[in-house]
């Protein structure tokens, strides 16, 4: 049992912040361009947009996210100018917030 336990990634600690978490949101909100929020509507974000699928609805996982935002789908575009910090972070912020509210 302990051998599992070691095993699972850690969580951050109550109180302290989550840095990929903290920069994944200010790509959705700051960084990429068009900002994903313009199209895509979640509740921690405080977006509304229409365009896109309604995040909290869909509750993607982090690897159907970074697929949308490298490849591009439908309408959205490939967000090419996004590191791959940038990239792994923003998935990582919405498969966790998504569907969570605020």
């Amino acid at each position: 049992m302990l051998a599992a336990a070691l095993l699972l990634p850690l969580a951050p600690a109550p109180g302290r912040a989550d840095p990929a978490l903290d920069l994944g949101r200010r790509v959705f909100l700051d960084l990429a361009e068009p900002r994903c929020g313009l199209c895509h509507a979640l509740a921690e974000a405080g977006t509304t947009g229409q365009v896109g699928p309604a995040l909290d609805g869909l509750k993607p996982d982090a690897a159907r996210v970074k697929a949308a935002v490298v490849n591009g789908i439908g309408v959205m575009p490939a967000f090419e100018d996004l590191t791959p910090e940038q990239v792994e972070a923003v998935a990582h912020y919405v498969a966790t917030v998504a569907g969570r509210g605020r």
